[in-house]
């Protein structure tokens, strides 16, 4: 199984679990890098009208990503981890599922919160990527050890 940790992390939290994962996996690790980074500014959720708070907001927003991977379709399992912003995953995250086919792929997505669960994820995740199979995804917190993410992905049963 080739797998991947794909991951979008505004503040570090993220990248730290994704670092995590991918070493216990033995998997490649890409990180989704947005053009236009996030500032502090733009990441007060308490702002209306702050960058992340307006993109949240509108269902239709793609931030635009640096990025691309070349030969996606290698990878048999994505491991897609973000923060979740309003119950959900960041816009950013549809933009990269939206550039690639992912035939024959699975997506387990897994995520940082400050306290809130994956909500409806994956039912708005599915409708960028409508040929894959998503697993059900889990948030862990920063602090998460490889021996939980080792059998986290065990009971995966991949």
């Amino acid at each position: 199984m080739k797998a991947l940790v794909a991951y979008f992390s505004a503040t570090g939290h993220t990248k730290k679990v994704a670092q995590m994962l991918a070493q216990t996996l033995q998997a490649d690790l890409f990180e989704i890098l947005p053009q236009q980074p996030y500032t502090s500014n733009d990441l007060n959720w308490q702002n209306p009208l702050s960058r992340s708070s307006v993109e949240m907001a509108n269902p239709n927003s793609r931030p635009e990503i640096v990025h691309k991977i070349e030969n996606m379709q290698a990878y048999h399992v994505v491991f897609l981890g973000f923060p979740i912003w309003w119950y959900v995953a960041p816009t950013i995250i549809n933009t990269f599922l939206e550039s690639y086919s992912f035939e024959n792929t699975i997506i387990v997505p897994f995520a940082t919160s400050g306290g809130s669960g994956m909500g409806k994820t994956n039912a708005i995740l599915s409708s960028s990527a409508p040929k894959v199979k998503f697993l059900s995804g889990k948030v862990f917190q920063p602090n998460v050890t490889s021996q939980e993410l080792s059998a986290w992905v065990k009971s995966l049963n991949l």
